[in-house]
């Protein structure tokens, strides 16, 4: 009886917003740019949709790129404001920025976003109101720099790269700052606006810092290879996300962005079903994976210590 009304309520809330956009109901997806971490949040987010009952002719799916560009991101939330679509979605803070600013009505969730109140997303994550919600990235720095200083034990100097121009990677940042000043690290920070100026940024750490911290920025991820090549050439351990670790990145903990999307894809489907974005609660994930790079390890001559090794759920050789 239970499974019945569910099938009949996800049916009768597929009709309504297919009634008032005179069709399937639309769920357009953006993002700053593509990456695997942001391309897992969409993929887990329509996966999620179609375990609720939204697949196939049930509703109809769109994905934007701004290709990097914060004015790309902006234009396309303008096109998706006037398609109306039943939910728009902003994967990373540029696109949900750009959203919000572009209506105020239309239901919006975010995800991949660092720190939505920073970003001025909502004023209250437990209660956000408005037309908007979502999910967080907030890496768990505390944790990361553990884990760095597990990888390496007479760790001193740290560096961090990343993009100053980007609301997420401020607030993250300024969460390292205080988490190595707590853990009585020395942190140097490298700044790359464009993934043109990455391989830079790395060089300027080198023979300055004992190990190079990447964060969930969109830069850095974008060309993140480009950084592995400095560090690889130089011997220099890098720490990071654990999405990041597959790419070349020493050892990470993290979130599984795959989960993320999942989270998103239940907004999502919450909203279709007649909830408000703004009387869901901002969500994040609790599981935290640790991934180890041994085929790294071993072309950067560095050992990872047993008490790392017997943390990772991940080894990529």
């Amino acid at each position: 009886m239970i499974r019945l009304w569910t099938g009949l309520a996800v049916a009768l809330a597929i009709a309504s917003a297919a009634n008032a956009q005179g069709g399937a109901p639309h769920v357009a997806f953006t993002a700053i740019v593509e990456h695997p971490a942001l391309d897992d949040v969409r993929k887990g987010a329509i996966e999620e949709l179609a375990r609720r009952g939204f697949k196939d002719k049930t509703v109809r799916t769109t994905f934007d790129s701004a290709q990097g560009q914060p004015a790309n991101a902006a234009q396309i939330a303008s096109k998706l404001v006037g398609q109306k679509p039943a939910v728009m979605v902003g994967i990373s803070t540029p696109s949900a920025q750009a959203l919000l600013a572009a209506t105020k009505d239309l239901p919006i969730v975010f995800s991949a976003v660092t720190d939505p109140v920073a970003a001025k997303l909502v004023k209250d994550p437990a209660k956000p109101g408005g037309n908007i919600t979502g999910v967080t990235d907030m890496a768990p720095v505390a944790e990361q720099l553990v884990l760095a200083k597990q990888l390496l034990p007479s760790l001193k100097r740290l560096g961090v790269i990343y993009n100053p121009g980007e609301a997420n990677s401020i607030a993250l940042v300024s969460v390292l700052k205080r988490a190595a000043k707590e853990a009585g690290l020395e942190l140097t920070e490298s700044a790359a606006n464009r993934t043109a100026d990455l391989s830079a940024a790395a060089e300027r750490l080198v023979g300055k810092v004992d190990a190079i911290y990447l964060p969930t920025d969109n830069v850095v991820a974008s060309g993140l290879e480009g950084v592995i090549a400095i560090t690889r050439q130089r011997r220099v351990p890098t720490i990071g996300d654990a999405g990041y670790v597959a790419r070349g990145v020493l050892v990470g903990s993290g979130f599984n962005y795959h989960e993320l999307g999942t989270i998103t894809g239940g907004m999502i489907a919450d909203i279709l079903e007649g909830r408000k974005p703004g009387d869901i609660p901002v969500a994040s994930s609790t599981n935290l994976d640790v991934s180890v790079n041994l085929g790294e390890a071993r072309r950067i001559g560095f050992e990872i210590p047993q008490a790392v090794l017997s943390r990772a759920k991940t080894k990529v050789e």
